[in-house]
């Protein structure tokens, strides 16, 4: 794919892009980049297919240098092993089939030990508020974490740097059983460490797993459809941000939230 190509978009969208120079592999961080030069002349958001778009920059001026994304519906290959290489890709229905059941069992043990209505339904909402700022962090500071040796460097790519360079890859847009499991064991001990109730900790627990789990399907969903509701168009507008006009803010994914608070939210578009 050379910089020269045309940016697929909706009919109603007139938009004139001006892109020059070959990508280059960057041995050192793993992934293409290209300097560009990028002119847009439409930059209502709504307007396009973003599953499409290949480069996204608000400014019109400014020349600068961004990392490459592939338009492929498959990334590279990150193993050499087979064995090692399926435990890399996951279907997404996966996540679903693991803890669905796992959040009926946590809600049984937490019913089963006579906790009331009122906590169970209190002790859930505050295991999905907790969720949303888990969310947050890990995204900006575990997987956007920037190491500086080679081992690092390609441990990055293996856990969040392929989903940027390959958004389209539909097999790598959940967490891998092997990623999540581990940590869904590390959080609830954690978390045991705090809440010594175990009929409460089942109830806030189970409001946490299904924080994760909607933001696993909302996250496939983001990529791959085009909702119709405002309040889903503007969560994929944010994320689409991220991927492709600055991967230094909006780390929210499932909510903005956080990103308001913590002053890392996309700059409003000034109304005259």
């Amino acid at each position: 794919m050379t910089g020269g190509d045309s940016v697929s978009k909706r009919e109603h969208c007139e938009a004139n892009w001006l892109v020059s120079h070959e990508p280059k592999y960057d041995e050192r961080k793993f992934h293409f980049q290209t300097a560009s030069k990028t002119k847009i002349t439409e930059t209502n958001l709504n307007h396009y297919d973003f599953r499409d778009l290949k480069y996204l920059i608000q400014s019109k001026k400014k020349i600068m240098k961004k990392n490459y994304i592939s338009n492929s519906t498959e990334s590279v290959r990150m193993f050499k092993s087979n064995f090692l290489e399926s435990f890399s890709k996951v279907h997404f229905a996966v996540p679903l089939v693991i803890y669905v059941p796992l959040i009926g069992f946590l809600v049984f043990k937490a019913f089963a030990q006579q906790i009331t209505v009122f906590n169970f339904f209190m002790y859930y909402i505050i295991g999905l508020f907790v969720w949303t700022i888990t969310e947050y962090l890990l995204h900006r500071f575990i997987f956007h974490y920037q190491p500086t040796s080679k081992f690092g460097l390609r441990l990055h790519f293996i856990f969040h740097g392929v989903h940027h360079d390959y958004p389209k890859d539909a097999k790598r847009l959940v967490l891998p059983p092997s990623a999540s499991i581990p940590l869904a064991i590390l959080f609830y001990f954690l978390f045991s460490l705090v809440i010594k109730n175990s009929t409460l900790l089942f109830a806030f627990y189970s409001g946490f797993i299904s924080g994760y789990l909607c933001y696993d399907m909302l996250h496939y969903a983001i990529h791959h459809a085009n909702p119709k509701s405002s309040i889903l168009k503007k969560i994929k507008q944010h994320h689409m941000l991220h991927h492709y006009s600055d991967d230094t803010k909006g780390y929210g994914v499932s909510s903005a939230l956080w990103d308001v608070i913590l002053k890392s939210d996309f700059p409003k578009k000034k109304t005259k």
